[in-house]
């Protein structure tokens, strides 16, 4: 006969053996597969822990941590020894889980500049906190995500950012001009716990599930050394924060569609379309009390606004003002890449430039792939203007002295009359980048050569493969 601790330790190993991850990353795919081979019709009904910590489960959310990765919480574990932690405390850890002892550690506070200005608070929870949220998001998503509205695109599957923008596209189209912009003031930071708990306790059940996100809510902040209690927030950097937001927030979706109102909203990012500003105003107004009085939520008065949706944005995407608007990069996003793209390459200053190159790719490709519904495609011939003129630059600087400027010209093409001129103007790198010298020097193809990924040309390439 096998011991309970004995057979603990055999049932997670066999849970995250390597090579024995079929299929499992697929969002909450590991609790639909509980649900259904128990056969359970009610899942908001069931003894949710013990689903949870089922096999199936935690094999896909190990596989999703440890796919992850992400930086240690307090304790300082990092995702390379989870597993030997779990194979030699997994049994005791689930005894707790399941008679509702388990205590989360604090999670360690990171702050990192937000795009806009200020900062913005992370916390980091614990791997071992991340492995057990993650394992309660897949059993809780199935059983929320069916009730969420239609026009709810944030951290949901097979919904995302793309859907949102091309749906607002369609409103605008459809003749409602105006935007309700709405942003909530520090909404992460300031979720009422007890009005949370209240909707989750509307579809669960299980008490013990209850406890440990109330738990997990209130679990403190440890930022400098000192642990700071918590009565109020959902910090980001947890697998189970997106969820609680749009189990929240639903009750703002379902208020918008009892109203009638056509809206996108992206976690606490939501876009309200109507046909006048009078409308907007008053919409507004109401809004914002409704918020303040049923989920104790503010309303960002400095960055909501009722406007024209070509001069707000919409996570990062803006339109033209035209009767059938086309979608195109917000004026910020562009700003925000330029931003990344200058902090890559001022850390390589000195490096061979094609190394630069083959190092900035990833971000080229995702941020174009982000941006694949651009229709407005000038912005981004000049982005790539802008981004060989940079290179350029690099060159520039890195030649120093008028004699290797000159040689190099040469070397490049340029008469040698041409190329002295040209190394002796006493313009800064800047200028000589953008000048016919550099430009004949080094034109396009030069860089395509090195593998330079044109923005436009890939652009053009998803969307006619989509």
């Amino acid at each position: 006969m096998i011991s309970g601790e004995a057979a603990g330790r055999v049932e997670i190993l066999d849970a995250v053996k390597p090579g024995s991850d079929r299929k499992s990353r697929g969002g909450g795919a590991g609790a639909s597969r509980v649900t259904a081979k128990r056969g359970y019709s009610h899942p908001e009904m069931l003894q949710l822990m013990e689903a949870v910590v089922e096999r199936e489960n935690m094999k896909t959310a190990w596989l999703r941590v440890k796919g992850n990765k992400g930086a240690a919480g307090v304790d300082g574990m990092t995702v390379d020894v989870l597993l030997p932690y779990l194979r030699e405390h997994w049994s005791s850890l689930k005894e707790d889980l399941l008679a509702g002892r388990y205590q989360p550690r604090p999670v360690r506070k990171v702050e990192i500049p937000k795009p806009g200005g200020g900062m913005r608070q992370l916390g980091i929870p614990t791997v071992l906190d991340r492995l057990i949220q993650q394992a309660l998001h897949q059993v809780l998503q199935p059983i929320f995500d069916p009730t969420f509205s239609a026009s709810s695109y944030g951290f949901r599957p097979g919904r995302g950012a793309q859907q949102a923008v091309a749906q607002a596209k369609v409103y605008v189209a459809e003749g409602k001009r105006w935007v309700v912009d709405l942003d909530l003031e520090k909404f992460f930071d300031r979720v009422n716990h007890d009005i949370l708990m209240a909707r989750l306790a509307r579809r669960i059940k299980d008490q013990r599930v209850l406890r440990l996100i109330r738990r997990y809510l209130q679990a403190g902040v440890m930022g400098s050394g000192l642990v700071s209690p918590r009565t109020e927030g959902t910090p980001q950097g947890g697998p189970l924060s997106p969820l609680l937001s749009n189990i929240l927030l639903d009750d703002l979706d379902k208020e918008l569609e009892r109203r009638g109102h056509s809206f996108c909203r992206y976690a606490d990012d939501c876009n309200t379309y109507v046909g006048s500003r009078r409308a907007g105003e008053r919409l507004m107004a109401s809004l914002s009390h409704f918020l303040t009085d049923k989920l104790k939520l503010k309303v960002n008065e400095a960055k909501s606004a009722v406007d024209r949706p070509w001069r707000r944005k919409f996570l990062g995407y803006s339109m033209t003002w035209h009767r059938r608007p086309r979608l195109k990069v917000a004026p910020t996003s562009l700003d925000r890449f330029k931003n990344k793209v200058r902090e890559r390459l001022r850390g390589g200053q000195g490096r061979n430039v094609k190394r630069q190159i083959e190092e900035l790719i990833p971000l080229l490709r995702g941020w174009v792939n982000y941006f694949r519904l651009a229709e407005v495609k000038g912005v981004l011939e000049d982005l790539d203007g802008w981004l060989r003129r940079r290179f350029r630059c690099i060159l520039w600087r890195q030649w120093k002295r008028s004699y290797t400027r000159a040689k190099n010209l040469m070397k490049r093409g340029l008469s040698e009359e041409r190329a002295w001129r040209s190394a002796t103007n006493g313009r800064g790198p800047w200028w000589n980048a953008g000048a016919s010298h550099m430009n004949e020097a080094f034109p396009k193809r030069f860089f395509d050569e090195l593998g330079l990924v044109s923005l436009l040309d890939h652009l053009r390439l998803i969307q006619s493969t989509s």
